[in-house]
């Protein structure tokens, strides 16, 4: 099997699926978000949204294993369908091609009554992105989900800024963090599959998945 990459954000609504779209589109790869929540809002999930941005076919699309209507956490969206997530559902699936992974929330997210977002991260055994504003407040964010990452030993393969351009920050998360900054997507308006690709092309992808 081909390698991947494991998206996370520092945040809910960080652009992590504009970031995702980017990264099928860089690495030529397939899309697969494991966990989808608030289908009552956006019905096709964010695995629509990649399908779009990235212009994939089907065959490139792996369906998600649990999708809930609520907006809400996994655990607590699941709840409300009187579900569950257990992390021995999910396993990485025979593919041809790289596999970007897309998380739902941030890495500190229940997944169950056990199991947070890293866990899921950590069953897969991909190398992590990790996306993040530019903005105020990122480096608090970033540096402390890039500890979380690696007090369980999870490979990094880099961060990706999503907004404005603010160097300054750029550069407190490369040094307190020890973190490869892949890039960063400006704001995209309008978001079309042009623009994402244009994004593609200006992101350093990680070595580790070509």
């Amino acid at each position: 099997m081909k390698g991947g990459v494991f998206v996370t954000g520092t945040d809910t609504d960080i652009g992590k699926t504009v970031a995702s779209a980017a990264l099928v589109r860089g690495l030529d790869a397939a899309y697969w978000k494991p966990v989808q929540t608030g289908l009552d809002e956006v019905p096709e999930g964010d695995t629509g949204t990649v399908r779009h941005l990235a212009e994939l076919p089907a065959d490139r699309i792996v369906p998600p294993v649990h999708a809930y209507r609520a907006p809400l956490a996994p655990d607590q969206a699941a709840a409300l369908e009187g579900a569950a997530v257990p992390l021995d559902d999910f396993a990485l699936p025979d593919r041809d091609r790289p596999l970007v992974v897309e998380g739902a929330g941030g890495l500190l997210v229940p997944l169950d009554d056990i199991h947070l977002m890293i866990d899921l991260a950590a069953c897969l055994g991909l190398p992590v992105v990790l996306v993040a504003r530019t903005g105020l407040g990122t480096i608090n964010h970033t540096l402390l989900s890039l500890e979380a990452l690696a007090r369980r030993d999870l490979p990094l393969a880099g961060v990706v800024l999503m907004g404005d351009d603010r160097p300054a920050n750029r550069a407190a998360i490369e040094h307190f963090g020890d973190a490869p900054v892949l890039g960063r997507i400006p704001p995209l308006d309008p978001l079309t599959p042009a623009a994402v690709a244009d994004a593609a092309s200006r992101l350093d992808m990680p070595e580790q998945v070509r």
